[in-house]
C-alpha cells in the first residue's frame, strides 16, 4: 500500500518508468491503414519521458490549476496527452474530437461547461476542431495545442528533469457522464480517487504484474475505458493493449483476436458488444480463436443480460471461453467507476424474480418456468474497499435484505463532486441515513440513482431510478419491457429500443420506439404486423398496454457516448414531435 502523500497517477508513472523502464507500457493496435493492425507501443520510460515534457509545457504556459481539454483521437497520444495534464498539476478533461457521429452537442456543452483554458489535440484534427470551437460560439474557448508544441514550450524551462508530484486530494481530471441531459456533469476525481479504484479493481479481478494485461476498445474519454486502459495499468504496473471503437465495430473479431493473443487478459464491454460479436463473428473467424487463456471479461452493463451471458458462453466455448471468465459487475463515474464484481473463479449467479414483486419493491425467488412475469437478474457479487447499502429513497432508511431500494455507496473512490454545481453535489455526494448527523463527513455516502437488492450477499441492480415506469400504480423496469420488444419480431433492431412513460392527460402511459434492422426494405408494409406483435408481447409478459408504438429508421434512437439508450432523450424526442418527421410509418392507439 503507497503512502497516502504518493498516492498520485504522477508517483506510480514514475515508479513504473523507474523499476521497469524497458517494460512495454502501452500498445494501439491502429486498424486505420491495414486490416490485420499495426501495433505501435511506447514502454514506461518513453512514457514517462513523452508526459514529463509535455507536462512541463503545459506548466510553462501557465496550466498547472486549470481545466486541459483532451480531444484527441484513441490513440498513445492522447494517452499521452492524459497523463501530461494530470501530471502537470492541471485538472484534465476527457473528451472525444468532432468526429463522434451523433455526439457534437454533448462535446459542446461539456466544453463550456468546464471552461478548459487548453485543448490538447493532435496535429491533424487541429483544424477540425478549432473550426468546430468557431461554429459552436467557442471561439473564446480553449487554446488548442498539440503535444509538439508543448514541448517547445518545455525547451524554454528547466523545469523538464521531474514529474512534479500533485497532492493526492488534488482533482486529476473531471469525468463526464455518458447520461441523456443536455447539461452533462463532470464529476470532480482526485488522485487518491483514481488510485483507490484502481487498486479496488485490481484485487476484484485478481490483476497482478508480470502475469495480466488488459486489452480493451472502450473509448478513453470514457469512464471504464479510462480506467481499465490507463489507470489500472500504471498503478497496477501491468501492460496495456487498445485499440479505437470503430474498429471493434468495423470488425468485432479484431478485440477477440487480442484476446487470443496477448494471455491473462483482463477486459471490459457492455451487453451490446458481446451480442455483437455473437452475430458478427462465425465460421473460421471464429474457429481461429484462443479464449483459453482470458482472466476476465467484465460486463458492466446496467443491469447485466443473463441471455447475454449465455449465448457468449455457448457461442465461444468450443474456443476456450469459459463461464468463470464472465464477471458481471457494477460501477459508475462518480465512483470513479468500478463498485463491485462477482465472485473470482466462480460462474456468474441468474437468479429468477417475480417480476410483478420487483415492480412492488420485493425480490421474491421464482421457478423460471413459473410463467412469463419472471426477471431473471444477475449478480453483481460483492464491493471491493468500499461499502454498499441499499436505501429506501424516500425516508432515507437501510432496506433490509430482499427489498429493492436505491443504492448508496461510501469509500476513497468516491469523487468529490459535479464540477460548477453546488446544489446537485450536496445531494448526490453528502446524503445520510435516516438518524445520521450531516455534519459528520464520515456519515456522507452517495446516492447513485440506482435501484438494486441484496439477495444471498451478493448485490443484485434492478434497473434506474428515474427510469422506473409506472403505469396505473404499477412499477415497471424498462429494460424488461425492452428486452421483450426485441423478440417480439425480427424486423426489431436489437439494443435499439426504449421504453418510457409520457403524461397522457389520465395519467402515465407506456411509450415503446423501436429501430427497424437495417436490411428491413419496407418498414412501411411490415407496421401493423410489428405493432400487434409488439403490443400482444408487452401485453402477456408485463400486464400492461403500449400507448403509443413508434417503428423508427435505424440510428434515430439516442444512445449515450458509452452507448446505453438514452430513455430520457428518447422522451424529449417524442414529446417534441421529432420522430413525424423521422417516420415512414407509425401507428398510434392513444389510451390503449
Amino acid at each position: 500500500m503507497p503512502s497516502p502523500r504518493t498516492d498520485t497517477l504522477s508517483h506510480f508513472l514514475v515508479n513504473a518508468a523507474t523499476t521497469r523502464p524497458d517494460g512495454t507500457a502501452f500498445s494501439f493496435v491502429d486498424h486505420s491503414t491495414e486490416t490485420t493492425g499495426v501495433t505501435h507501443t511506447l514502454t514506461w520510460r518513453e512514457l514517462e519521458g513523452r508526459v514529463r515534457l509535455a507536462a512541463a509545457g503545459l506548466r510553462q504556459a501557465g496550466a498547472a490549476g486549470e481545466r486541459v481539454a483532451v480531444v484527441a483521437p484513441q490513440s498513445l497520444d492522447y494517452i499521452v496527452a492524459f497523463l501530461a495534464a494530470v501530471c502537470a498539476g492541471s485538472v484534465a478533461v476527457p473528451l472525444f474530437p468532432p468526429s463522434l457521429a451523433g455526439h457534437d452537442d454533448k462535446l459542446a456543452a461539456a466544453l463550456r461547461d468546464a471552461a478548459p483554458m487548453f485543448a490538447v489535440t493532435t496535429e491533424d484534427r487541429r483544424t477540425s476542431f478549432t473550426e468546430f470551437c468557431a461554429a459552436r460560439g467557442l471561439s473564446c474557448g480553449p487554446r488548442v495545442i498539440t503535444e509538439n508544441q508543448l514541448r517547445e514550450m518545455a525547451a524554454h524551462t528547466d523545469d523538464t528533469d521531474r514529474l512534479e508530484l500533485p497532492r493526492p486530494e488534488d482533482t486529476a481530471y473531471l469525468q463526464y457522464t455518458s447520461g441523456s441531459t443536455r447539461t452533462p456533469s463532470g464529476v470532480e476525481i482526485t488522485h487518491a480517487n483514481v488510485c483507490a479504484n484502481a487498486r479496488q479493481a485490481l484485487e476484484a479481478y485478481d490483476i497482478r504484474p508480470g502475469r495480466n494485461c488488459t486489452v480493451g476498445w472502450l473509448p478513453l474519454y470514457h469512464d471504464m475505458g479510462l480506467v481499465l486502459a490507463v489507470a489500472l495499468p500504471i498503478v497496477g504496473l501491468i501492460p496495456s493493449v487498445l485499440m479505437d471503437p470503430l474498429a471493434f465495430i468495423q470488425q468485432p473479431v479484431r478485440w477477440l483476436r487480442l484476446l487470443s493473443r496477448y494471455p491473462g487478459a483482463l477486459t471490459a464491454a457492455p451487453n451490446f458488444a458481446y451480442d455483437y460479436c455473437v452475430r458478427r463473428v462465425q465460421g473460421m473467424e471464429r474457429a481461429e480463436l484462443s479464449l483459453g487463456a482470458v482472466t476476465a471479461m467484465v460486463n458492466g452493463s446496467e443491469p447485466v443480460g443473463a441471455r447475454t451471458l449465455e449465448q457468449f458462453h455457448a457461442a465461444f466455448a468450443p474456443v476456450g471461453m469459459a463461464r468463470t471468465m464472465m464477471r458481471p459487475s457494477y460501477g459508475l463515474a462518480e465512483a470513479t467507476v468500478f463498485v463491485c464484481a462477482s465472485p473470482a473463479g466462480e460462474e456468474p449467479t441468474v437468479t429468477p424474480f417475480d417480476r410483478d414483486d420487483l415492480g412492488r419493491g420485493v425480490a421474491r425467488v421464482v421457478e423460471p418456468a413459473d410463467g412469463p412475469a419472471v426477471a431473471e437478474l444477475v449478480a453483481c457479487g460483492r464491493p471491493v474497499g468500499q461499502e454498499i447499502a441499499i436505501v429506501d429513497s424516500v425516508t432515507s432508511r437501510l432496506q433490509e435484505d430482499g427489498r429493492v431500494g436505491e443504492i448508496w455507496l461510501r469509500g476513497p473512490n468516491i469523487g468529490r463532486g459535479y464540477w460548477g454545481r453546488p446544489e446537485q453535489s450536496e445531494a448526490a455526494f453528502r446524503a445520510t441515513l435516516h438518524g445520521d448527523d450531516p455534519s459528520d463527513p464520515a456519515r456522507h455516502w452517495l446516492r447513485t440513482g440506482d435501484l438494486g437488492v441484496w439477495h444471498n450477499k451478493q448485490l443484485y441492480v434492478t434497473g434506474r431510478l428515474k427510469d422506473m415506469v409506472i403505469v396505473d400504480g404499477m412499477n415497471h423496469y424498462p429494460q424488461d419491457i425492452e428486452e421483450t420488444v426485441q423478440g417480439a419480431h425480427p424486423a426489431i433492431r436489437p439494443h435499439h429500443v426504449a421504453a418510457f412513460a409520457v403524461d397522457s392527460g389520465e395519467g402515465e402511459r407506456l411509450v415503446v420506439v423501436a429501430e427497424h434492422r437495417r436490411d428491413v426494405t419496407d418498414p412501411g408494409g411490415l407496421i401493423d404486423e410489428v405493432t400487434r406483435a409488439v403490443r400482444a408481447a408487452v401485453a402477456t409478459g408485463h400486464g400492461v398496454s403500449v400507448h403509443d408504438f413508434l417503428l423508427a429508421p435505424p440510428g434515430t434512437v439516442p444512445h449515450t457516448t458509452s452507448g446505453k439508450v438514452a430513455r430520457s432523450a428518447c422522451r424529449e424526442r417524442y414529446t417534441a414531435g421529432a420522430w413525424t418527421v423521422d417516420m415512414p410509418a407509425r401507428e398510434r392507439t392513444g389510451g390503449a
